[in-house]
C-alpha cells in the first residue's frame, strides 16, 4: 500500500512511476499465487538489476521490464533456529524449540510454518537445494545451460563462518548437476534483528540480468565491485527544503481543529496504553509490530496536529498535516491507512465550516471507500476493513441523530465487528501464510480501530 499510494502521489506531480512487486517467498503461497507471495531476500537481486538498468540508461518502460523479469525468475526460502526480539521487548516473538528448526522464515519475523529437527548443513543444503530447484520458472527449464545468482543470507545471529559452511554444501549440490553459478552473495544483508537463521535465493539468469548483476555497486548498505565517481556527478543535499505556508482557516473551522487535536491527543495516549495488547494480537500470525506502528504514528500526528492549530490552520488542514505525519513515522501497513482515513476526512471536513454529523458520516465514507482502493481488502480478510465498513455504514444510517449518539451507536458496532474478527482466517497480507495460528485471537488492525473509535465516542460525550 505504501508503494501504491507513493505512485499514486508521483504519477499525481506528473514524476511518471511503476511500481514492482518482489515476490520471491517460495513459502508465503502456492507456484498458483505467485503473485501473493511476499518479498523477502530476493529484494537484493531485483532492486541491483534493476538499478543497473536504470545506470545504463534504460527508459521507465525498460527499467520496469527488467524488474518484472528478475522478479519472475528468482526464489527464496528461509529457515530458523530462534525468533526476534523487537525494540524495546524483553521476549522473542516467537521461540523454536531445542534442536529444532523452523522452515518457512522470511525477514519480518514471524513463526515458521513447520518445524523439524535441526539437520546438519549438508543436510540443510540439500532440503533448501531441494525446494528451489522444484521452483525453476516454466521459461528456464528448456535452458541448455543453467546459471543462477546464489545468495546464502543471514538473518541476524547465523555469522559469516556458518554461512560459507553451508555455501560449500550447496556449491557442491549445485556443481553435480552442472549448475554455474554467478557472483555468489554470501553475508548478511537482509536481516530480522537478532534471529539465528538463513535463507537461500536462487535468481536463474539469463545474458541481460546476468551483465546487469555484475555491474559495480556502492550503496550503505551493499558494494560490489569498484566504482568511481564520474566527473560532475557529486550532488549536494544541503539545500533546505522550502517552509511550508500554514494557511489559516475559518475561526469556525479553527474551533473545530481544537477538537482534533484533542481527539489526537486521546488517540496518541490510547495507543501508548495498548501498544503491548496490540503488538501481542498481531504477534500470533504477523510480526508483533503493530503497537510499536500505532504508538508511533499517532504520536506524529498529535505533534503535527497541535503545530497546525498554534498557527491558526482549520480543521481540514490539520487533519492533513497529522495524516502526513501518521503514515510517515509509523511506517507499515497500519502506517498508510491511518493516514489515507486522516487525509480523507480532512479533505471532506475543508477549513470553512464546522462539519455537521452528516458531513463527518460523509467524510468517514470517503475513508473507507479510499481504504478499500488502495489496500483491496473487504470485508471477512481479517483487516481493519472488517470494522471500519460497519462502522461508516451504522454512523450513516444513523442520519438525523446527534453526532455524540450516532456515533457511540456505530462505535458499539465496531466493537462487536472487532470481536467478530477472532473467528475469521486472514486473507490478504503478512498473516495469510499464519492464518490457523490468529483464529481465536482479533485482528489487530480492527482491534485498535475499533478502541479508537470507542475513545472518540467518550469524549464526544464529554466523558
Amino acid at each position: 500500500m505504501n508503494f501504491n499510494l507513493a505512485q499514486s502521489q508521483l504519477n499525481a506531480e506528473g514524476i511518471p512511476c511503476k511500481t514492482v512487486l518482489v515476490t520471491d517467498d517460495i513459502m508465503s503461497a502456492s507456484k498458483e499465487e505467485f503473485h501473493k507471495r511476499r518479498g523477502i531476500a530476493g529484494d537484493l537481486f531485483v532492486f541491483k538489476v534493476a538499478a543497473a538498468a536504470a545506470e545504463a540508461g534504460y527508459s521507465l518502460d525498460e527499467v520496469y521490464r527488467v524488474a518484472v523479469e528478475a522478479n519472475e525468475r528468482t526464489r527464496t526460502i528461509g529457515v530458523a533456529f530462534s525468533g526476534c526480539t523487537l525494540p524495546g521487548k524483553t521476549e522473542p516473538l516467537f521461540t523454536v524449540p531445542k534442536g529444532r528448526m523452523a522452515l518457512g522464515l522470511g525477514i519480518h519475523g514471524e513463526p515458521g510454518l513447520s518445524e523439524s529437527d535441526i539437520p546438519t548443513s549438508k543436510e540443510l543444503a540439500l532440503e533448501l537445494v531441494t525446494h528451489l530447484l522444484d521452483e525453476t520458472p516454466d521459461s528456464c527449464r528448456n535452458d541448455s545451460k543453467t546459471r543462477l545468482c546464489v545468495l546464502v543470507n543471514g538473518l541476524g545471529g547465523v555469522k559469516y563462518e556458518e554461512l560459507y559452511v553451508l555455501y560449500n554444501n550447496i556449491f557442491a549440490l549445485l556443481k553435480e548437476k552442472n549448475i554455474e553459478i554467478v557472483e555468489p552473495e554470501i553475508g548478511e544483508l537482509v536481516t530480522s534483528f537478532e534471529m539465528a537463521g538463513a535463507s537461500l535465493t536462487f535468481t536463474w539468469l539469463n545474458d541481460e540480468l546476468e551483465d546487469f548483476w555484475k555491474k559495480p555497486t556502492y550503496t550503505p548498505g551493499y558494494k560490489k565491485g569498484t566504482v568511481s565517481l564520474a566527473s560532475g556527478s557529486s550532488q549536494s543535499n544541503s539545500a533546505q527544503e522550502e517552509k511550508k505556508v500554514i494557511s489559516k482557516g475559518s475561526s469556525e473551522s479553527h474551533e473545530c481543529a481544537k477538537n482534533v487535536v484533542k481527539i489526537l491527543q486521546l488517540m496518541e495516549t490510547n495507543t501508548a496504553q495498548r501498544a503491548d495488547e496490540y503488538g501481542q494480537l498481531d504477534s500470533y500470525a504477523g510480526d508483533g509490530d503493530h503497537g510499536i506502528g500505532m504508538a508511533r504514528g499517532a504520536h506524529a500526528a498529535a505533534t503535527a496536529a497541535k503545530q497546525y492549530l498554534d498557527a491558526g490552520a482549520g480543521a481540514g488542514s490539520t487533519l492533513e498535516a497529522a495524516a502526513d505525519s501518521w503514515s510517515d513515522k509509523a511506517g507499515g501497513t497500519s502506517g498508510i491507512i491511518w493516514g489515507i482515513i486522516l487525509r480523507e476526512i480532512g479533505k471532506e471536513f475543508g477549513d470553512s465550516v464546522k462539519p455537521s454529523a452528516q458531513v463527518v458520516a460523509s467524510a468517514i465514507a470517503r475513508a473507507s471507500s479510499e481504504v478499500t482502493k488502495f489496500g483491496k481488502a473487504q470485508i471477512g480478510d481479517k483487516t481493519l476493513v472488517d470494522v471500519l465498513i460497519p462502522f461508516s455504514q451504522k454512523l450513516v444510517g444513523e442520519n438525523g441523530k446527534s453526532l455524540p449518539e450516532a456515533w457511540r451507536s456505530a462505535s458499539n458496532t465496531a466493537t462487536n465487528a472487532a470481536a467478530e474478527t477472532a473467528n475469521l482466517l486472514p486473507k490478504i497480507g503478512r498473516a495469510r501464510p499464519h492464518a490457523e495460528k490468529s483464529l481465536g485471537h482479533q485482528d489487530p488492525g480492527a482491534t485498535s480501530l475499533a478502541m479508537i473509535i470507542s475513545t472518540i465516542a467518550d469524549f464526544l460525550e464529554g466523558k
